[in-house]
């Protein structure tokens, strides 16, 4: 069984702050079931990834970097996946160390 989207990105917002960075919810989704995108930025060399939330076969939660580029790219496609799901939650995570601090599997 999953967890809503509310309570996994409340709960990725606390590990990121226990460790010393700052995660904040740039747009809340459907609280339920709603897909949630992760961008972690590095403030040290000022680089940024993005992770989005798939499934695998198993029906696990599983993360994958969908796009790649300078951080304006990435923000273009969080963008038109905004406009695709109007459930979809994002996330920043700003970090000295650029950690995502996502736990499930994520694919390299």
């Amino acid at each position: 069984m999953l967890l809503n989207s509310d309570l996994w990105v409340g709960a990725l917002i606390r590990r990121a702050q226990i460790e010393g960075a700052n995660a904040t919810v740039v747009r809340r989704g459907d609280a339920r079931a709603g897909t949630v995108i992760v961008k972690a930025y590095n403030t040290s060399d000022r680089t940024a990834r993005v992770y989005s939330e798939a499934f695998g076969q198993d029906g696990d939660r599983l993360w994958i970097q969908p796009a790649t580029g300078n951080e304006s790219e990435l923000d273009a496609y969080i963008e038109r996946q905004r406009g695709y799901d109007p459930d979809i939650w994002v996330v920043e995570v700003e970090d000295r160390q650029g950690r995502h601090f996502i736990t499930e599997k994520v694919q390299d």
